[in-house]
This record gives C-alpha cells, sequence and structure tokens, in this order.
C-alpha cells in the first residue's frame, strides 16, 4: 500500500493509468460512449436492470460504480462483464479485498472456459480453483519443463561434484553449476510470464496485484468487487496498472474497519467507491434493483430507509416462508416473516464486560429460546444464524448454545462478520437496554441494513423497544416491525 501510494504522489504521467488518476481525483470529468453498448448475454437470466448496469459498464471509458445492494446479484452482474469484455478482446484484472471474494469470481468464470488465472499463495485458495492458481498453470507450461531439466542436471552434477578429488574439475563443476542455476532461474520467470501474457483475466486480491510477478504487466480494464469494503490505498495498487476501472459494491452497508480514530478523523475512513459515489453520483453509477434473496416484507424496510424504494423482489423470492422448506411444520414460530420480541418492561438491562463490549444476558437468553423453537418446527440448525453488533454478546449467546447439542450448527456472528452472506432465518439480538436510553452504534445505519438483510425468510428482531426507540432511525425501524411482524413479548418466552 506504501508502494502505491509512493508511486501515486509521483503522479504517474506515462503509466497505464495517467489518464485515469485525474478521473479519479475529481480533476477530470469522466467520459462514456454515447450509446449504451449492446450485448449478447452468456448469462440469460439477467434481469433489466442487471443488462442495464452492464450496458452502461461497457460503454465506460474511464470509471464504472456498479451499485449492488443486498441480495441483487452483483457478482453475477460482475462476471457477465468480465465475459464481454473478454469478448472484446480486453486484458482484465479482476480484484477484491478478500480471498474468499475473488474465489467465489474464479468458481462462477469457470464454465465459461475463460483463460484465466489466479495469483495467490495456493494454500489460501479455495481447494476447487487450484488448477487455476498460477502455481499449477506454470508447472505445465513448457518452460517449466526445460528449467525441470536443468534442475535434474544440475542434481546429476551435483553427484559429480561429491565424488570429484581433483581441484580443477570441482572448480569446472562448480561454474556450470552456477550457469545452470542462473538459466533455470530465467526459465522460471518466463515460465510465470507466459501464463500471465496468455490469460485474458489475472484474478488476485487487491494486496496480491503488487506481486512482481505483475510487475510488467499492464490491463484495459481493472474490476474490484466488494469496493465498497476495500481501503482506497489498497484499490490503487491495481488501478495504477490499468487504464479504466470497474467499480462494484454497496456504501450502504457497512466499510472496512478502520483501527485508527485520527485516520478515520481526517476522511480515511471514507472508500474510493462512496468517495466517486458522492462526486459524480448518476453519471458514473447504476444500481442493480432486483433482489433475489429476502421475502418482500424483509426488503421493503431496507429498500424504503436507504434505497428511494427502487429495490423489487423477484417472484421467486417475494412470498417465499419458512414452513416452504421441505421438513419445516407451520407453526406460530415459523408462520411470521417478521417477528419482533420485545424485552422492555422484563428486567433485562445490559452489561459490560472486561473490554467494555456491551451484553445482555436476559436478551441472549430470549434469542436462543427462538432459536430453539425454529429447530423444534423443523428448521435445519446451519439454517438459522443469530447475529449482534457487539462482540461480548456473541461470546454469551455461544456459551448458551453450546448447552444444547440440538443448537450447535446454528451460525452465531457480529453483524459486521456476517456481512455478504445469508441464512434463512436470521435472529438479531440489538442488546441496548438502559434507563438513559443510550444505543451507541446501533444509530449506524448501515450496521442495521446489513443485519436486517441477511435473512431469507424470516427475520426476527429482539430488543428493549423504549431504549432503541429513542434513535429517530432506530424508531422507524420498530415501528415498521410493529406494523409488519409478529410482535410478542419476552415473557412469552418464559425468561
Amino acid at each position: 500500500m506504501k508502494d502505491a501510494l509512493i508511486q501515486l504522489s509521483k503522479g504517474v504521467q506515462r503509466g497505464p493509468s495517467a489518464d485515469l488518476i485525474p478521473v479519479l481525483f475529481g480533476d477530470k470529468s469522466p467520459t462514456a460512449s454515447k450509446k449504451n453498448s449492446p450485448f449478447i448475454p452468456y448469462n440469460k437470466n439477467l434481469d433489466h436492470s442487471q443488462r442495464s448496469a452492464i450496458s452502461k459498464a461497457l460503454a465506460s471509458q474511464d470509471v464504472f460504480l456498479l451499485h449492488g445492494p443486498p441480495g441483487t446479484g452483483k457478482t453475477t452482474t460482475v462476471v457477465e462483464i468480465i465475459l464481454q469484455e473478454v469478448k472484446r478482446g480486453s486484458k482484465i484484472l479482476a480484484c477484491a479485498a478478500s480471498n474468499i471474494a475473488v474465489d467465489n469470481i474464479v468458481e462462477r468464470l469457470f464454465p465459461f472456459r475463460v483463460k484465466l488465472v489466479r495469483v495467490g499463495h495456493p494454500a489460501r485458495l479455495l481447494p476447487q480453483i487450484l488448477d487455476s492458481a498460477l502455481d499449477a498453470q506454470v508447472l505445465r507450461g513448457d518452460n517449466s519443463g526445460l528449467a525441470n531439466d536443468i534442475r535434474k542436471e544440475m542434481k546429476v552434477l551435483n553427484g559429480k561434484l561429491l565424488k570429484a578429488k581433483d581441484k580443477n574439475t570441482k572448480r569446472e563443476i562448480r561454474k556450470e553449476l552456477r550457469t545452470l542455476a542462473k538459466e533455470e532461474r530465467k526459465r522460471q520467470q518466463l515460465a510465470v510470464k507466459d501464463v500471465i501474457k496468455n490469460a485474458d483475466v489475472v484474478l488476485t486480491t487487491l494486496t496480491g496485484a503488487s506481486s512482481k510477478k505483475l510487475d510488467d504487466t499492464t490491463f484495459d480494464l481493472v474490476i474490484i468487487d466488494e469496493a465498497a469494503q476495500a481501503l482506497e490505498v489498497a484499490c490503487w495498487i491495481a488501478l495504477l496498472k490499468g487504464s479504466r476501472c470497474i467499480l462494484a459494491g454497496d456504501h450502504l452497508q457497512l466499510p472496512p474497519t478502520i483501527q485508527s480514530v485520527e485516520a478515520e478523523k481526517k476522511g480515511l475512513g471514507k472508500t474510493l467507491f462512496e468517495r466517486l459515489a458522492d462526486l459524480y453520483e448518476n453519471k458514473v453509477m447504476e444500481m442493480l434493483t432486483v433482489q433475489y434473496r429476502m421475502h418482500e416484507l424483509i426488503m421493503n424496510w431496507s429498500s424504503t430507509e436507504l434505497y428511494d424504494s427502487k429495490i423489487e423482489a423477484h417472484a421467486s423470492v417475494a412470498g417465499h416462508m419458512l414452513h416452504d422448506i421441505e421438513g419445516v411444520q407451520k407453526s406460530s414460530s415459523t408462520e411470521p416473516t417478521l417477528v419482533l420480541i420485545d424485552i422492555a418492561g422484563c428486567d433485562m438491562e445490559e452489561k459490560k464486560d472486561e473490554e467494555e463490549s456491551t451484553m445482555n444476558e436476559g436478551e441472549a437468553a430470549v434469542a436462543i429460546a427462538h432459536a430453539k423453537r425454529l429447530v423444534e418446527g423443523g428448521v435445519r440448525p446451519s439454517d438459522i444464524g443469530i447475529i449482534t453488533p457487539y462482540a461480548a454478546q456473541v461470546v454469551l449467546l455461544r456459551i448458551m448454545r453450546s448447552k444444547d447439542d440440538k443448537l450447535k450448527e446454528i451460525e452465531i456472528s457480529t453483524v459486521d462478520g456476517f456481512q455478504g452472506r445469508e441464512k434463512e432465518a436470521i435472529i438479531i439480538s440489538m442488546v441496548r437496554s438502559n434507563s438513559k436510553k443510550e444505543v451507541g452504534f446501533l444509530s449506524d445505519k448501515r450496521r442495521m441494513n446489513v443485519a436486517v438483510t441477511r435473512a431469507r425468510r424470516q427475520c426476527c428482531l429482539v430488543c428493549d423497544t423504549e431504549t432503541v426507540s429513542s434513535d429517530k432511525f432506530l424508531k422507524r425501524l420498530v415501528e415498521y416491525f410493529e406494523e409488519h411482524a409478529e410482535y410478542l413479548s419476552a415473557s412469552e418466552y418464559g425468561c
């Protein structure tokens, strides 16, 4: 990251990104072809908003932002853009902040027989994509075969060296070994170069893009997935290698965690995606509007609150319920799409742990009790997630889960740790319950957006409605649940 900053501060006038840099800093306006690009999709199931976004992305000449709210098929759209650009003859660098996000793209590209290479340490890659790893492809190359022959030759010479008695003979053998070692290194480097040169798509994490193996390679297009979760400086490592870029993400979900308060204050908490969205708005950005994850009741709150009511539920998910899953019985627990369990008046005050994180034992017990009812109704434990904004509450919930073997496959995590994931049923433990009506970072719209939108068929909110309603944003969330949800008091769970 530091190297990328130094390179950037020198002003990379002659580099591949020379014309892109001023656009990304707002010194030059972005440009696009006058007409949106027509294309014949590889994926026949793309919806109207995905097609429109792809068309605009293909027409962009420097920067394009693909805004993908929860469940709208952002990666599906990214994969189609990659395929269309390969068809046009572009060489592409596709990146994301995490290994898993990069591997996800590799997997999705597999069926299309694209010439691709995944750069990165094999130990960090998913087993099913190891064949596309740089190391594996290098081993299959001609130059690697020659390097192998040289190594065999060196082995034979080393054997002779051990047996040699004469000084001159030893000197000659050592000289020959040095020459061969040099040649072997050269062949290995050539083998790596061959693979990268022949690939239409090179995939790596953002920091992996700094690999020396990519030093002499420039790209027609740099694509960054999950860009709203990446530090801006990490994005620049990849961006300096290309003349055009497409960033995909959602700045209304959680940004990366910034550890330094000082950095946050000076604006480094803002991602490149968010900065460009503020700078150019709809000039370079298109939002996907059809989502394939949530029942429309779960979706509507998020759509109204954060996405100008533009999101629609695809027919395949708009009305799906927990009891539609095979083996799940229809019951008072599995029937509602939204559940609000109110702990107000139940004497369940929050506490702090040693690390000053907040927890609430009574509320944790209620969340576990609801999960238990779902399991008893036939919902598979692995289809249930319990999420909470506070790390101390996660620890407490996991201790409670461990007391019942039937619940061990229920996933319990912080909201931040669950971003990008989904479950059939999600139980959100809000934790805060105090006489001062303090809500802390619950008031972060992005965190609550992520929390609610992890759920596919049921979202259960466990909270002290009196405490959380002191915040205007959370009050609207509670009111939405009060209007559309099955409203229960925590006392009904016998906690």
